[in-house]
């Protein structure tokens, strides 16, 4: 089967069959927006803790895109919290590069909504029962805010190495006045999947619940996670259509699951496997 979605991959990239969209941009866009932002987190706190040791004061943190400049905000545990320092990051996110800055202050009004965010889905998360946990897990709260909306995404991350998760993540929205809107479940399942050397291919599977496509989260996971596994490609199958993601390129292709069945098709008449 993994041979098989190789080929289909190899043909559609080079003859341009993929079809594109509004909709697959838009996850594009999104995804790698998640990606940034995790980027952000996972390095700020690296170069955060070398800087301040004092971890007992650190009250939580967040990360924000300002236009080329991605921020990780570090805040104290007081009843009005202050930014106990601001790591960014430019062009990447290399820890030697990062700019590192100590001084205390207050939140700018942007930092202030994405701290509200944060704790409404902090809250969220204790108290709703549709969240589920997992041994060797923990949730990553994502915090977006865009001229058009309010949201933050929750990711389940692997508390263990040689292990990629997809699925249970959850998507809360709000509405104009800051009110939450909805909270829904993106995947209806969690997908453990251990990566071994040498392998060059991966694939999940989406019902009609989760949609046609790959996920914003699912774009997300495989380009935190796509060059340490070594993996070449992932595909995301479902009723309609299947999602080729290029891990080495960072490129989304997508085609109707009838043509990937005809492609089958005339390998088996061929002869191959």
């Amino acid at each position: 089967m993994i041979r098989f979605l190789t080929a289909s991959f190899l043909i559609f990239s080079v003859f341009g069959l993929a079809q594109s969209s509004k909709k697959q941009a838009a996850l594009l866009e999104e995804g790698k927006m998640l990606y940034r932002s995790e980027m952000t987190s996972w390095y700020g706190t690296d170069a955060f803790l070398a800087a301040f040791p004092d971890r007992d004061q650190i009250g939580g943190y967040f990360s924000y895109i300002d236009a080329d400049s991605s921020r990780c905000i570090f805040y104290n545990r007081s009843e009005n919290p202050v930014v106990l320092g601001t790591i960014s990051f430019q062009d990447s996110f290399s820890v030697e590069i990062a700019s590192v800055n100590l001084q205390r202050r207050v939140f700018s009004e942007t930092e202030r909504e994405y701290y509200a965010l944060r704790n409404r889905a902090v809250e969220r998360l204790k108290s709703d029962t549709i969240f589920k946990h997992y041994k060797n897990t923990s949730f990553n709260i994502i915090p977006i805010i865009t001229k058009k909306e309010k949201k933050v995404y929750y990711l389940t991350g692997p508390n263990v190495s040689g292990v990629v998760i997809f699925g249970n993540d959850y998507l809360l929205t709000f509405d104009k006045k800051g009110g939450i809107k909805s909270l829904k479940r993106l995947h209806n399942n969690i997908i453990w999947m251990e990566y071994k050397e040498g392998q060059e291919s991966s694939m999940h599977s989406h019902n009609e619940t989760t949609g046609d496509y790959m996920t914003a989260t699912d774009i997300c996971t495989l380009m935190l996670y796509g060059k340490i596994t070594g993996w070449t490609h992932h595909v995301v199958v479902s009723k309609k259509y299947q999602s080729f993601w290029n891990c080495k390129t960072q490129d989304l292709f997508v085609l109707p699951t009838k043509t990937v069945e005809k492609i089958h098709a005339a390998q088996e008449a061929d002869g191959e496997d």
